[in-house]
């Protein structure tokens, strides 16, 4: 969350992309930094990571790959 506060700070779109176990996480961190905003526009794709196939991640990609590209190009 660190790196894409600084990111947009800097006028580079970005969106973080996280699996499920890590909603409040993220919008803990997110208000912790003045940005709820981030939180709310994060993806977060199905619980877990480790150990899924290459086969299972493709799937997870093709399922979150229009909820990035709208976070990226919906950013004011």
């Amino acid at each position: 969350m660190h790196d894409l506060v600084d990111y947009e700070m800097r006028g580079i779109p970005s969106v973080m992309v996280a699996s499920t176990e890590f909603v409040h996480a993220a919008k803990t961190q997110a208000e912790a930094l003045g940005v709820p905003d981030m939180a709310a526009n994060s993806v977060f794709v199905p619980h877990p990571i480790q150990g899924s196939t290459d086969d299972e991640m493709r799937v997870k990609a093709q399922l979150a790959i229009d909820a990035v590209l709208s976070a990226l190009t919906s950013h004011s």
